[in-house]
């Protein structure tokens, strides 16, 4: 069973469903040339899909191009449907960061077809997940950088407060849709900057100040 920890307190929750959000920042809608959603793009990825800080990435012999997307995760901590935005921020247990690991070539060609990305998305080893700073620590999740390095040099640098959704808005959307229980996780999105991994590869994310993650791929 993969698990979810609050640094510091011994807590663990077992980790349920995995909620993900696609083009929440801008600049990375324009570099992937797609068009800017009217409402939150949602997909999922399996439990099964999370690993831990020295743990491995292992990309699928169907692909030949994965990317890599730093975000910030949630911990959900109190559960509940039809969440109110203004009171979505006490449903959450902790911050972290995540990787979202794409499939590019696959999820390119499942687009083109109209087809669901979850293969591209969910295989495992795809999310890569820091331990979660208990929630209130975090004055304001909008006010949050996220960056990452590969092999010692930056390749994503970006402030939450460029999110097109915030995060209580995507927790309230997110649980008019499906209900939201303890130890589920929701990544938020990635700013611009994404790009392709290759065995060997050694990938730190950062939640500046607040957590961090080592991994590489195999």
């Amino acid at each position: 069973m993969k698990t979810a920890c609050i640094m510091g307190s011994g807590v663990e929750y077992p980790i349920g469903k995995i909620v993900c959000l696609a083009r929440n920042y801008v600049d990375h809608i324009k570099e992937l040339g797609n068009e800017t959603p009217a409402q939150p793009v949602l997909f999922m990825k399996p439990a099964t899909a999370v690993i831990g800080s020295g743990e491995e990435i292992r990309i699928p012999t169907y692909s030949r191009e994965c990317h890599y997307e730093v975000e910030l995760a949630l911990l959900v901590g109190k559960g509940g449907k039809d969440i109110p935005e203004e009171s979505a921020l006490d449903h959450l247990a902790g911050y972290g960061v995540a990787l979202d690991m794409t499939l590019r070539d696959v999820q390119n060609e499942l687009k083109k077809k109209g087809l669901p990305w979850e293969i591209a998305k969910g295989f495992d080893t795809s999310c890569p997940l820091s331990g979660f700073v208990p929630a209130d620590v975090v004055a304001d999740p909008q006010n949050l950088r996220l960056r990452l390095e590969i092999n010692g040099e930056l390749r994503q640098d970006g402030a939450t407060d460029l999110m097109i959704n915030p995060v209580s808005r995507i927790i309230a959307h997110i649980s008019s849709l499906f209900t939201l229980e303890p130890g589920d996780v929701i990544l938020t999105g990635t700013p611009s900057g994404v790009g392709p991994v290759a065995s060997g590869d050694r990938l730190r994310a950062e939640l500046v100040g607040l957590a961090t993650l080592d991994v590489s791929v195999k």
